[in-house]
């Protein structure tokens, strides 16, 4: 059992917002709902303290609790609602994020894996952005290693299909 104060939640949530927050928004793919499941998955592990066994990797349960809460929001009537909304009132301006986000890169990059389907999108996220083993990948996900590898290999292919086309910078300044 761990024992957390306030000061210890502030250490945690210093330490592991930016993660967390990176991988639920590769779900929900709205940064303002992404900063509210971080936020309620800190509020709930701060309340439920007591049910969590210092068994296993912290990182590891809240990313956990990250990823349901990120499916759970995507199976909520909120997230219906604004999805059609924004079908039904497209919005009218370029906001800078949009601006800022095709400048760079590996932005283009970004976008094209949160256009993948769920679960290729998030195998390759755990495997690239968070640096996890295919067995590690396997475990998180309660699926088989063979599985993992599908899912990767046809990531790859979906994004590669996705990137034909574009002239990159980087590779014509080498």
């Amino acid at each position: 059992m761990v024992l957390l104060n306030i000061n210890n939640l502030k250490e945690l949530m210093l330490q592991y917002t930016e993660p967390l927050l990176r991988l639920a928004y590769y779900y929900v793919k709205d940064l303002q709902a992404a900063e509210d499941i971080v936020q309620e998955v800190f509020i709930k592990f701060y309340h439920n303290k007591n049910y969590y066994e210092d068994r296993g990797e912290l990182k590891a349960y809240l990313s956990k609790m990250t990823v349901n809460k990120s499916k759970d929001y995507l199976k909520s009537w909120t997230y219906r609602k604004v999805q059609l909304q924004n079908k039904l009132f497209p919005p009218t301006g370029k906001s800078n994020a949009d601006e800022l986000v095709r400048k760079d890169e590996q932005a283009i990059i970004g976008e094209a894996i949160l256009e993948l389907p769920l679960k290729h999108r998030e195998v390759l996220i755990y495997f690239y952005f968070n640096e996890m083993t295919i067995a590690e990948v396997a475990q998180f996900l309660s699926i088989p290693e063979s599985t993992v590898k599908t899912r990767l290999r046809r990531g790859k292919e979906l994004l590669r299909n996705q990137l034909k086309g574009i002239e990159w910078e980087v590779l014509t300044n080498e």
